[in-house]
Formats: C-alpha cells, sequence, structure tokens
C-alpha cells in the first residue's frame, strides 16, 4: 500500500487548511451528484475540480432513463429537459447496410423513455448550479489534488494545489470521483484490475446538414465502428480502431485516413474534406477496469475512478450517477454522527454497486467480442459482434437490451 510522501506531509504542514465534512475529487457527474444529495442533506461538502470550467468537447453525452429518473425525484426534470438536447427513443446500428434497432426503451417502467444526448457540460452545470443553491456546499474549481493525508492508518485529507497555493482539506471522508486516471485511487494503493483489450476511438467534428441521419446511431462498418452523437449544429462522431493504429494511420497521410473513415461513415464522403488536419482529430483510449477493493479507511471512490468502463451503450455517466445515489443512500444516515465514517458503510456501497458493475462490463465485452473459434484473425476483427448479430436476428432482444442499456442492472433511488 502506497503511503504519504513525508516531504509532501511536510509542505501540507506549511500550507493553508480547510475543514469539511466530505471532500470529493473531481467534478464529474458521479461527484457532482453526491456532492449535491449530500449538500441536500445539510452534510458540510466540498468538490474539488483541477480544472477551471467544464467544457472539455470529447465526454460521456448520454444521460440515459436511469439518470433521468433521479432528476426526475429530485423535482428538477421540466427545467433540465428545457437545456439543450436531442432524444434517442431507440438505438440503431446498421449491419451490412441495413439498419436495425439494438435497443429499444419504449417499454421501461419510468416516465422518460429516452436518452438524452446533452454535452456533458450542460449537464454539469446544471448539478453544479443546483448544489450551490445550499450553504453546505463548495465547488473549487482549478484545484488539482496531488496526494492525500493520512493520520493513524486512515485518510483524513487531501493536499491540493490552487492558483493561490497549497491547501489541506482536512476531511471525515474523502471520495475519490477523479476518472479513470485517478490520482485518489493511485495515492491510496488501491489496486486495478483491467479486462479485455483495451482499444482506441478517434473523436471529430463534422457539419451537420439536411438529408443526414434524423437519430443519434451506432454505425457498424467492415472492420471498425462508426458512432454519430448529434449536437445539434454539428455531430460529433467516434471512429473505433485497434490500439496503437493511429500512429500507423498518421503515416498514410490525411488523405488515406478520409477514405478509410468513409467506408464507415454514413454521412458523404466528401464531408470528410472538412478534416483538415491531424489537430482535427482527438485521440481517446478507452480500457474496461476495476478496482479489486473501493475503498480504504477513511477513503473510497466511486464512478470511473472505481471502474471505468467502455463507450458501448453510453452506459459510464449513468453507472457513475447510480454509485452517487447508492453512495449517499448509505452515506447520509452514517454522517449523522459525529466523527470517521465506518468501514462498513463505505463497504456496503463496494457491495451495493459490485454487482451492476460487473455485470454491466461483462455486457460490454459481450458487446464488442467478436471471436469465434473458426474464424482467422482477419475475420474477427471484421463487423459488429456476435451480441448485436443476435439482437439483429430477434428483434424482441431489443427491449432486453433497452431496459439493461437504459435502467442498467440495479436501479438506484433516492431514500425519502
Amino acid at each position: 500500500m502506497n503511503q504519504a510522501n513525508p516531504q509532501a506531509q511536510a509542505d501540507a504542514g506549511r500550507a493553508g487548511r480547510i475543514k469539511v465534512r466530505v471532500a470529493i475529487a473531481g467534478a464529474g457527474p458521479a461527484g457532482l451528484m453526491l456532492g449535491l444529495l449530500l449538500a441536500r442533506a445539510g452534510v458540510d461538502v466540498a468538490v474539488i475540480e483541477k480544472h477551471g470550467d467544464f467544457l472539455r468537447d470529447f465526454r460521456g453525452d448520454t444521460i440515459h432513463p436511469s439518470t433521468l429518473d433521479i432528476v426526475e425525484q429530485l423535482g428538477f426534470i421540466r427545467e433540465f429537459l428545457e437545456l439543450p438536447h436531442t432524444r434517442a427513443p431507440k438505438l440503431h446500428a446498421e449491419i451490412g447496410g441495413e439498419k436495425i434497432t439494438i435497443a429499444d426503451f419504449s417499454r421501461l417502467p419510468v416516465k422518460n423513455r429516452f436518452i438524452a444526448f446533452m454535452p456533458q457540460w450542460e449537464f454539469l452545470s446544471f448539478l453544479a448550479g443546483k448544489a450551490g443553491q445550499y450553504d453546505s456546499f463548495r465547488l473549487m474549481m482549478n484545484a488539482r489534488v496531488c496526494g492525500i493525508v493520512e493520520q493513524n492508518g486512515r485518510v483524513s485529507g487531501l493536499e491540493v494545489e490552487t492558483p493561490d497555493g497549497a491547501l489541506v482539506v482536512e476531511t471525515d471522508l474523502v471520495i475519490g470521483a477523479d476518472g479513470r486516471n485517478s490520482i485518489v485511487r493511485d495515492k491510496a494503493g488501491l489496486e486495478v484490475e483491467s479486462f479485455g483489450q483495451p482499444t482506441e476511438v478517434l473523436w471529430l467534428r463534422l457539419s451537420k446538414k439536411t438529408g443526414d441521419p434524423r437519430e443519434t446511431m451506432g454505425h457498424a462498418g467492415p472492420q471498425q465502428g462508426f458512432v454519430l452523437i448529434d449536437r445539434g449544429d454539428y455531430w460529433q462522431c467516434g471512429y473505433v480502431v485497434r490500439r496503437g493504429t493511429f500512429a500507423e494511420m498518421k503515416s498514410r497521410g490525411l488523405d488515406a485516413f478520409r477514405d478509410a473513415v468513409a467506408k464507415v461513415c454514413p454521412l458523404p464522403a466528401e464531408r470528410l474534406l472538412e478534416i483538415g488536419d491531424w489537430s482535427d482529430v482527438h485521440l481517446l483510449s478507452v480500457r474496461i477496469d476495476r478496482l479489486k477493493r473501493w475503498w480504504r479507511p477513511g477513503l473510497i471512490c466511486i464512478g470511473d475512478a472505481a471502474h471505468a468502463m467502455s463507450p458501448i451503450g453510453g452506459v459510464g455517466v449513468n453507472l457513475a450517477i447510480q454509485d452517487a445515489v447508492a453512495a449517499a443512500n448509505i452515506l447520509i444516515p452514517a454522517l449523522g454522527f459525529d466523527g470517521a465514517v465506518p468501514d462498513k458503510a463505505l463497504a456496503a456501497i463496494e457491495v451495493r454497486r459490485s454487482f451492476p458493475t460487473k455485470a454491466t462490463q461483462k455486457l460490454q465485452l459481450m458487446m464488442r467480442s467478436r471471436r469465434k473459434k473458426d474464424q482467422s484473425d482477419a475475420q474477427k476483427a471484421k463487423g459488429p459482434s456476435g451480441f448485436v448479430r443476435t439482437i439483429a436476428r430477434f428483434p424482441l432482444l431489443a427491449h432486453l437490451a433497452g431496459r439493461l442499456i437504459g435502467l442498467g442492472f440495479r436501479r438506484e433511488k433516492l431514500a425519502r
């Protein structure tokens, strides 16, 4: 287990200090939702975010029915759905030139039976605004977590770098919600287990014009996948490639890259001329992993910090929100007493969220697996997964996929 750096501990003694009941590293969906729920219950909470704003273009934009249901329970749904978004009551893919439905949300037992595609900065700004209405909530931007503080075997704070200098945030509980490259889980020495082969997604923008597809869809081409996300006046596009091949693509030149994308992109080939140079293409590494144990005394990780997901199904944001709701339901009673949060409460969060995490990751691995014993390596790389092909053969399975994608394996509700 990693121990706190002695020099860092000495520097912390000279840094400024603040005290809060709960300190959350990361103002993503999990961190801000948990911050909102804790502040709503009167818990003194600080959310610490390294960036100065939420404007990162290539982040998860899917707000699933499970998350819409939480917003409904909070009483914000009408206001929330006034934000710019597009709706997808079904998800589609294209196989061999034929469009099929791979997920249908029309039979879900919730009021809002669709995925809302909304820029994540809109979602995060909305959560931050709602949380900011509570006096017990504070959001610290441009504040980078660089270490943890430990006392007598418990995590008791965070070391933070701010524009005004070093700061120690003393707290009874640290929440690591700082994403798949979590500093908190690294400094805490929590062990990560990885699954499947990492892949990469090349993100790019293309203009949206009359005659384009009417809805967001996944497009399964001959060798790679291609995803369109409707951003209102343009398409955010994801081109899935094997890990480590981007450098080879660049060596072949931009024209060859445009030709390769054109083979799987449902938009006209001339639209790809909008890719003017390589700065228009953004590389995102994709992996599936999870912590072997999510917590230590005084600390727990949730969201991507506890379990990195593939973009398949767009479930990462919504699994993180479910983590936050489950954590709030368990922590709020425990935080009603002075002192450290009991280890049994942290263990209960992991137990509650472990099954849906494992089941979702297993489903994602099935959805991207193309392996058959009688296929060559070249054949295995081609076409959609066997899971998607099965849905194509049996359309009723789209409703089952809609439930698993839309609500997940364990739906969380706010404790009353």
